[in-house]
């Protein structure tokens, strides 16, 4: 083996993927950016490369900003892997630092480049001096260094340079042997592969001069002509440009038949292979079989119309001009790869009549099929023999692409592992068309358009469980049977085999397999039959991940949310966010994770069961659970960050033990934002924590989450999710006796049922929490819950013991330093100070209020007191003024999304407008937030939105509308039992024309409504 006698055993490659090898056995270079880096230090050989070198040729303007830090690390991780003994010995370092930059000093032979220039320059030196054997010897050397595209797996500006520089290098030797081949006479051998070269090379004239020159010494003169007319026409079309001298000048010394052109002595044996060819030209062409080897198409395929004509339109696109269509089907196993392209390939039979080329190139097992082997079956399949075969790769890829030529063939290959198997295999003449399936994404295979194939939509996966189940069956137990595909993910290989199981089972019915696969510790054992699996199909693929690619798939599987954002990814992996995303999409590459949207990826359920089974195996409890800390860690950071700005001036924030690093937000919109793309991921990781703590530490955590989470409460579009995880975590804190668990979640719980006006059962919430934080001495919420307690009882009209809170709410805010909770506490009392009939007092503590939160700066806290100045203005009358602030803060509250706050200023503005006798505009916010009340589910809002629409449209005379609404109101008000029950029903029966013919248009006073 070559390099055995270098220092360590150790050698290295770049002309082909970027590897290293100690004694024999490869070793593990790391990340595409961690291998970039040694292919630069390699390249340099032994000269040094500062850091910037590094950071400009491996990144480029896409350096991160700590690109200099992630270099040091990647440089440190190469030294463990060269010289992992390196403390131990006492040779010279072979990563070295040189002032601020590093060299690799590598011992004579020890990279593949530095022979191929040996050799390389030996074979120049024979050529000077004559011996020809010896510089082709030399040549054909050099060239078998290469082991496909230079550098391949390496990534960057200088890599990208380097392996054009190195492609052109190998093609001018290649040049060099053809010359060299053709002055030894060898012009009979060298004609297949000029074949496949200038295939390749379309462009390169040299190459072509001497495939003509060879065709010409073969005596094929029409053959050499044919080549230089393609050859300009190919120049004239691509460039726009003739033929070059030498090649013109070859053209005329053919068409003239130039004796120069003869070589001086015939190559042994070759004259009666001559003769015996240009009898061979006389003689006419024998027909060459046409090939057939489609396998049967399924007889129940279903679905995938859309799909299927799609692939057929992709295959019948064929032009000179638009070169071989390559069509390739990715997907996750099981997905239905191979059924679907059989089936396209057979309706698009009609397409190729010279026939069909199949191969199943078992791109995920042990043994993938090598493309030599697969172009041998190919060839004998059009008829050579297999004596003729020749045996290298090119060779055999150029006489299959010869023989093609002027054919259309369909060529379907099955089950493909990467590109580099696929290549050598695709046809190239417009003619012919390529099928290929894979689970990897082939994304570096050139010309190929690619269709990502998905799971069935759930009618079409129920058509294929009739179809294999009996149709009778199916309709039988329609709503069992599509419980039974979804439980299989609408996966066509799943559903498949629980049909067949159903069908070998006269007496089961359809519903009886439902509850064997509500199990999902089970679920994958229930899909499986006879020597058909879903697991079985899934460790395929699992099987080709490399050890870091493999431990991610398994983790990536513990957090029960729907999908999983890059930043929490990178939190499970314990890695930094751009060394996650490679790994990531190299799962997404693999077709083992999908990528819904930028930086967002999920499971599959049924591969999501696979990797939580492989975890299991393969995983100590502690390193799982550690993993699902540092995912909570994260969310809690993030949300803390993102509470503190909702929230400006709140003491929440700056009490939670969040731990970690999370996400930071450019203002209290993007933070909102977050909150709600993010939500169900957020809820299920309190769930999962709830659910797996055996300690009130291990709670904490995902308490103090749902309390920083509560800024989303004002969206309105999670309050279910709230009430289930509140009390998931309450559930889990009373047998851990975690009292500060218990505090949080109540503290959110009472938030919560006061939103749906559960006035008296949030009541009882707050007031144990208040207990809870003075017993304790815990002060995160003990302002939040004293204003609370205000806020609950002024709403049940006992304002007089509002205010009493409030003035607690107070002291507690001026002793602790929080302007904000100062400037909240006056902005809701003001309320309850009308309520008292204290007018004056209730517009100066709104304005007061208002003040503040703008001295401050609080974007949500100034939207929230003008809120409250707005009612208050507008009960004394100043409606102008109101009509101008709920404005200010509808804009506000729209632009962050805060859906809860934008029905109530609605609601409020629409009031307002009543008492200016704007009931036309009263009425467009009223059904404002009727919209918005219903979208978010928010029974009280709408409530409160029907009363108020209902007097706008008495305003405009249409009382059976206006009378539908008030009494619409009144039945929600009275089902929720809220105290604006007994102000309708008095409005109600002091206005007899209510629900009568329509009357004059009268005006009438708000609604005494007082809600936070």
């Amino acid at each position: 083996m070559a390099g055995q006698g270098v220092e360590g055993g150790l050698r290295f490659a770049v002309l082909g993927p970027v590897r290293a090898w100690r004694d024999g056995r490869e070793l593990d270079l790391g990340t595409p950016l961690q291998r970039s880096i040694l292919a630069m230090l390699l390249l340099r050989e032994g000269r040094a490369v500062t850091p910037n070198e590094m950071i400009d040729g491996v990144w480029g303007e896409d350096a991160p900003p700590r690109a200099l830090g992630a270099l040091r690390t990647y440089v440190s991780r190469l030294r463990t892997v060269l010289e992992p003994d390196r403390p131990a010995r006492s040779r010279p370092e072979l990563l070295t630092s040189i002032g601020r930059g590093y060299a690799l000093r590598l011992p004579d032979g020890a990279l593949d480049l530095t022979r191929f220039q040996r050799d390389a320059q030996q074979a120049e030196a024979s050529r000077r001096s004559g011996r020809l054997d010896a510089a082709a010897e030399s040549l054909r050397g050099a060239l078998g260094l290469f082991a496909g595209e230079p550098l391949a797996g390496a990534v960057g500006p200088y890599a990208e340079h380097q392996r054009d520089r190195l492609v052109e290098r190998r093609i001018s030797l290649v040049e060099a042997l053809m010359d060299v081949d053709l002055e030894l006479g060898r012009h009979a051998e060298v004609v297949s592969e000029l074949i496949a070269l200038t295939a390749e090379h379309p462009l390169r004239e040299r190459l072509r001069a001497q495939l003509m020159l060879a065709y010409y010494r073969c005596g094929r003169q029409g053959d050499a002509l044919a080549v230089f007319t393609e050859t300009r026409e190919a120049l004239v079309d691509e460039l726009g440009v003739e033929p070059g001298p030498e090649l013109a000048g070859l053209h005329q010394r053919i068409l003239s038949a130039d004796p120069s052109l003869t070589p001086s002595g015939p190559a042994p044996a070759a004259a009666h292979g001559d003769e015996q060819e240009r009898e061979e030209d006389t003689q006419p062409a024998p027909e060459l079989p046409r090939p057939a080897q489609l396998p049967a198409a399924v007889t129940d395929f279903t679905g995938r119309r859309d799909v299927a004509a799609r692939l057929r339109s992709m295959l019948a696109a064929r032009s000179a001009g638009d070169g071989v269509p390559v069509a390739v089907i990715c997907g996750i196993g099981g997905v239905g790869k191979t059924t679907l392209a059989v089936h396209a390939a057979h309706a698009a039979a009609d397409l190729f009549p010279d026939g069909q080329l199949y191969a199943d190139l078992r791109g995920h097992s042990d043994e993938p099929t090598a493309p030599e082997s697969a172009l041998g079956g190919f060839l004998r399949a059009l008829g050579v023999p297999p004596d003729v075969i020749p045996d290298g790769l090119h060779e055999r890829s150029a006489l299959y692409r010869s023989i093609l030529a002027e054919r259309r063939i369909l060529v379907l290959l099955d089950n493909a592992r990467d590109a580099e198997q696929v290549g050598p295999l695709l046809p190239g003449s417009p003619g012919c068309a390529a099928l290929v399936t894979s689970r990897a994404k082939l994304a570096d295979l050139p010309s190929a358009r690619l269709i990502d194939l998905d799971v069935m939509e759930p009618d079409e996966a129920l058509s294929l469980f009739a179809a294999v189940a009996g149709p009778e069956r199916v309709a039988a137990e329609h709503g069992a049977a599509m419980d039974a595909v979804a439980a299989c993910g609408f996966l066509p290989l799943a559903v498949r085999i629980l049909a067949a199981r159903l069908a070998a089972r006269p007496t089961w019915t359809v519903a009886s397999l439902v509850p064997r696969l509500a199990d999902e510790r089970r679920r994958l054992d229930e899909l499986r039959v006879g020597n058909l699996a879903v697991e079985a199909t899934f460790a395929l693929g699992y099987g080709q991940l490399d050890a870091g690619q493999a431990r991610a798939f398994r983790l990536l599987s513990l957090p029960t949310g729907p999908d999983v954002s890059l930043g929490a990814a990178a939190a499970v992996l314990s890695m930094r966010e751009f060394e996650a995303e490679d790994v990531l999409e190299s799962l997404v590459d693999a077709s083992l994770l999908e990528a819904p949207g930028p930086g967002r990826y999920r499971f599959h359920d049924l591969l999501k069961l696979f990797a939580r089974r492989e975890l299991d195996r393969s995983e100590p409890a502690e390193a799982t659970a550690t993993a699902l800390r540092r995912l909570l860690g994260f969310y809690l950071a993030s949300a803390q960050s993102a509470h503190r700005l909702a929230y400006e001036g709140s003491m929440i924030a700056d009490n939670l033990a969040a731990v970690g690093e999370g996400r930071s937000f450019a203002s209290a919109d993007d933070a909102v934002a977050w909150l709600i793309s993010e939500g169900d991921s957020l809820f299920a990781a309190v769930h999962q924590a709830a659910a797996s703590a055996r300690a009130a530490d291990e709670l904490l955590p995902a308490a103090d989450l749902l309390l920083a989470m509560e800024p989303l409460l004002e969206s309105g579009t999670h309050t279910r999710e709230f009430d289930q995880s509140t009390r998931a975590v309450l559930a889990a804190a009373t047998p851990l006796g975690d009292r500060a668990g218990e505090l949080r979640a109540r503290y959110v719980l009472g938030r919560v049922l006061f939103a749906g006006n559960r006035l008296t059962d949030a009541e009882e919430h707050f007031r144990t929490v208040y207990e809870l934080s003075t017993a304790r001495g815990e002060k995160i919420v003990t302002g939040e819950v004293m204003n609370a307690l205000a806020v609950v009882v002024g709403r049940q009209r006992r304002h007089t013991e509002a205010l009493a809170w409030f003035d607690e709410a107070m002291r507690y805010y001026r002793e602790n330093g929080v302007p904000a909770g100062e400037a909240l506490v006056l902005s809701y009392s003001a309320r309850d100070h009308l309520g008292l009939g204290r007018a004056e007092d209730a517009v100066a503590a709104a304005e007061k209020g208002l003040a503040l939160f703008t001295e401050i700066g609080s974007g949500a806290g100034t939207a929230r007191a003008r809120y409250h100045l707005g009612i208050v203005l507008s009960r004394v009358g100043r409606l102008a003024e109101a009509v101008h602030h709920h404005a200010e803060c509808l804009a506000f509250f729209r632009a962050s999304k805060q859906r809860v706050w934008e029905q109530r200023v609605c609601s409020r503005l629409a009031e307002t407008l009543i008492a200016a006798g704007r009931h036309a505009d009263a009425a467009r916010h009223a059904e404002q937030a009727l919209t918005v009340a219903r979208e978010i589910a928010h029974p009280y809002g709408e409530a409160l939105s029907l009363a108020v629409l209902g007097r706008a449209l008495r305003g405009l005379g249409d009382e059976a509308r206006s009378g539908d609404c008030l009494r619409q109101a009144l039945d929600v008000f009275t089902r929720i039992g809220a105290p604006e029950a007994g102000d309708l029903k008095l409005l109600l029966d002091g206005s007899p024309a209510v629900g009568s013919p329509a009357g004059p248009a009268q005006k009438s006073g708000p609604v005494p409504v007082v809600e936070s």
